[in-house]
């Protein structure tokens, strides 16, 4: 299928192939027949794609601060190539799709299959959209009109927030798109309305739907307008639609109320504030949340939990289904606001106006419907011919890698398959859930092609090696794939985040090895493979006393909300990050972990206490380690610190850039110019070790021994 993606560092657009995307449960698949494009939002993307890095700068300040605190953290080099990396990655544009299911997901029974339904959908001929950012459209709505749903939610949401009553004065500050919906839904609710806007034909549209107008482009006086549309008395409500970095239409709208009058943001303004203004006349000031209650919430969005409807009357669905009522009713009128139509084929053109037409106002997108023969239903695209060689499943010395990757995120495509390339894999698919970062990190690495088809990897008979890099809780059931269809397994780190998941591998894996056909499984503790790791390990072969360990990770803050604090999805963050440094510990000691213990902080209302913990282990040569893993320390500060104390001897690593040695015999310091987690060797040795048909580069039995201490300690709180 074609979808709409541009980059953000240079601002370029590209209409690309892109595989459909994966249905899931909870989401609906639809086949677009129109979408819009949102004049405002997709103008701002569109401008701050073509700024410079020091414009894209001043207009994110506080990405700015982030940056600052990598550079005092990793250093400048792997920061900078950081934000490339960040700035190069597509973003796919567009939310207003209106088009026919075609694929239901699991669990959803109010939509079925041929039903038309608005979404918040990208610009793609299919998209994958969670069941409450859907709504069916009603049969006397066309698919044109329907396709500003999402628009009109906006509007609606920002009348719910002002709360107007029948016969109040409502100024509408911004006459684009939101705007103008805003003046007709006013309208229907019985409120006088006055339009402000800089465009003369916006103002006469929004005269077209019933407001009186202020047309700043003829140097009307706006203040003296609200007060003789007031009848001297201050407007009720002013709603600010518009998009502009002046504090003015705030200030104004302030002027214009009367006392105890409201003021809602559904735009983007300045906002610096008088306080007198607001003071004196005790005026309320709100900013509106996009479509309505749910927006942002994963609990709602993504998990589908509805808010029930007799505490939450209107969510961002329920607004959506409202817009369409007045669409159907004829109250909301969007048919005046197309000023454009183009083929999808024509998309970029469509994106040209944008930037060169200050006027242009709705542009549609029409899609070409090749669904309904199937022909966009395809979730695999070639992205090169190169041939890939033939391999042999079995651990045979001699054995080329050649890679499926599962999962296409940031660590994916920015440290895990460079690695893999750089040590010499043949890297045949990507696979992605929602396709677009596969096309992006599969061309980019040289991929012979990209899918959302997971299973194709497993039963793929060319792909002798699977590398998982996905959410936490697919862990488990890729590697019993990957071990079931005989193919090497590399899993980012958690192998799972259950001990009934641990049994089940376990005893899958045992079984591959009593028929002598086990394939090579790791886990991609690379931490172990960092070079100033390897040098702690032959510096502590010389010793034979016991050692002491004390690993400090200044983890940084998460929020509660995050995916991998929450326990079905990401298992928190001792089974998802602490099982490195327990991983860590167990291999410079080089002895079996005899005894584990933990201690978490205190819980307080309002405060994670998972993720700030001491981790107590004892190992069978009688050296001990402690790691303490905290999330309520200051960035300043390294982020990783591992002391070692053994036979009158210290070593200090400081975030993987600098080793000292105290009182070692012809050691003193080891410094790396950049960190080096040791991710490239971990690749590396996994990938050797497949060639020469040798064992896995961390036994089996200590990956095991490692997840299960990881998800005891998680499960102990």
């Amino acid at each position: 299928m074609k979808q709409i993606l541009q980059n953000l560092g240079n601002g370029n657009m590209a209409l690309e192939k892109v595989p459909v995307p994966k249905s899931s449960t909870g989401t609906l698949l639809i086949a677009t027949s129109r979408s819009l494009v949102s004049a405002g939002t997709e103008r701002m993307l569109v401008d701050f794609g073509k700024a410079n890095l020091l414009d894209k700068a001043r207009q994110q300040p506080d990405k700015v601060k982030m940056v600052l605190d990598k550079i005092r953290t990793d250093g400048l080099g792997p920061t900078i190539e950081a934000v490339r990396n960040k700035l190069d990655k597509p973003l796919p544009l567009g939310y207003c799709n209106v088009g026919r299911v075609i694929k239901v997901g699991r669990g959803i029974e109010s939509f079925q299959v041929g039903d038309r339904v608005a979404s918040n959908g990208h610009h793609a001929e299919v998209v994958c959209v969670p069941r409450n950012l859907c709504a069916t459209v009603p049969d006397n709505v066309s698919d044109e009109s329907a396709a500003f749903t999402i628009l009109g939610a906006i509007a609606l949401q920002g009348i719910r927030l002002a709360q107007p009553t029948l016969g109040e004065s409502v100024v509408v500050t911004g006459l684009g798109l939101v705007g103008l919906m805003t003046v007709q839904l006013l309208r229907a609710q019985g409120c006088r309305v006055l339009g402000i806007d800089l465009n003369p034909s916006r103002v006469a549209l929004a005269r077209q739907f019933g407001a009186e107008c202020v047309d700043l482009s003829k140097e009307e006086d706006t203040l003296k307008a609200a007060e003789s549309f007031s009848r001297g008395r201050g407007v009720d409500a002013v709603l600010i639609t518009a998009s502009t970095k002046s504090n003015e239409p705030v200030s104004h709208a302030a002027k214009m109320c009367r006392k105890r009058g409201r003021i809602v943001l559904v735009g983007v303004t300045g906002l610096e504030l008088s306080r007198a203004d607001f003071f004196e006349k005790e005026l309320s000031f709100q900013v509106s949340c996009s479509y309505g209650p749910g927006r942002y919430d994963p609990e709602y969005e993504t998990k589908g939990h509805d808010y029930p409807v007799g505490f939450v009357r209107w969510t961002e669905q329920r607004n959506m289904e409202a817009v369409l009522d007045m669409m159907a009713s004829g109250a909301l009128d969007v048919e005046p606001l197309i000023s454009h139509r183009f083929e999808l084929d024509d998309a970029l053109k469509a994106y040209e106006l944008l930037s060169s037409d200050e006027a242009a106002l709705g542009i549609l997108l029409k899609y070409p419907g090749q669904h309904e023969k199937g022909t966009l239903l395809d979730r695999t695209v070639v992205l090169t011919d190169s041939a890939v060689p033939s391999v042999a499943l079995q651990n045979k010395a001699g054995a080329q890698p050649v890679v499926g990757f599962i999962g296409a995120g940031n660590y994916a495509g920015q440290i895990l398959i460079p690695a893999f390339k750089d040590a010499g894999a043949v890297l045949k698919t990507v696979a992605s859930d929602g396709g677009v970062s596969g096309v992006h990190f599969g061309k980019k690495h040289d991929f012979k092609q990209t899918t959302t088809d997971t299973a194709s990897i497993f039963s793929d008979t060319e792909i002798n090696t699977a590398v998982v890099v996905t959410r936490h809780d697919s862990h488990a059931q890729y590697v019993l794939d990957a071990v079931n269809a005989g193919k090497h397994i590399f899993v980012e780190k958690p192998l799972c985040l259950s001990i009934k998941e641990l049994e089940d591998i376990t005893s899958a894996y045992n079984d591959m090895l009593l028929d002598g056909n086990a394939p090579l499984l790791m886990v991609g503790f690379n931490r172990r493979f960092a070079p100033q790791v390897q040098k702690i390990k032959e510096l502590l072969s010389e010793v034979t006393e016991p050692r002491s360990f004390i690993m400090t990770v200044n983890a940084g803050e998460i929020s509660a909300d995050h995916w991998t604090q929450d326990l079905e999805i990401g298992g928190g963050r001792i089974i998802g990050e602490a099982c490195h440094f327990i991983d860590l510990l167990r291999f410079l000691a080089g002895a079996p972990i005899t005894y584990h213990s933990a201690t978490f902080i205190g819980a307080k209302p309002g405060m994670v206490s998972s993720d700030k913990v001491s981790i107590s282990l004892s190992f069978a040569d009688g050296s001990f380690g402690t790691v303490h893993y905290l999330a309520n320390g200051n960035k300043s500060f390294p982020k990783e610190r591992l002391e070692v104390f053994c036979a009158g001897r210290v070593l200090q690593l400081d975030n993987f850039r600098k080793l000292r040695g105290f009182g070692w015999p012809g050691f003193q310091k080891m410094n790396l110019r950049r960190q080096d987690k040791g991710q490239k060797m971990c690749a590396a040795a996994f990938l050797e070790a497949i060639r020469n048909g040798v064992a896995c580069p961390i036994p089996f039995e200590e990956i095991i021994d490692v997840s299960r201490i990881s998800i005891e300690i998680a499960e102990s709180q």
